[in-house]
Parts: C-alpha cells; sequence; structure tokens
C-alpha cells in the first residue's frame, strides 16, 4: 500500500489502476481515463450519486453536473 488508497475514493479495487495494486498513485487510472476520453470515477463520486452512472465520458461527467445545479 501506498497511501494513495485511503485517498481514492473508487471502490473498484479489483481494477489493476486502483492505487492499491500498485505503487504509482493515480497516475495509471488518469492515463487510462485520458485514452479513453473518461473522467476518473473519484469526480463522479463527489457528485453524491445515488448508482453508479451510465457512462464515465466527459459528456457524461457534464451532464451530471449541469443536472445537479438546478
Amino acid at each position: 500500500m501506498n497511501g494513495l488508497e485511503k485517498l481514492c475514493t473508487c471502490t473498484d479495487k479489483k481494477c489493476p489502476n486502483h492505487p492499491a495494486n500498485h505503487d504509482k498513485g493515480c497516475v495509471p487510472c488518469i492515463a487510462k481515463c485520458r485514452g479513453a476520453r473518461e473522467i476518473p470515477s473519484c469526480f463522479f463520486n463527489m457528485l453524491g450519486l445515488s448508482k453508479k452512472p451510465d457512462g464515465y465520458t466527459f459528456e457524461d461527467f457534464a451532464a451530471l453536473v449541469m443536472r445537479d445545479k438546478k
């Protein structure tokens, strides 16, 4: 463990990019998300959603932020 697993709010600890599974911090997750034009789940978790989002794209995140703003 590297300490970042305490900061990470991602619940998918089976993911090889989760900070609990290596010593590279958030870099592998961010790199994977950037390549897929996605936002890391920790940003979605800040929205306090009651269920998993349908998708993790930039557009999905923006739509949820704008929905919650209303």
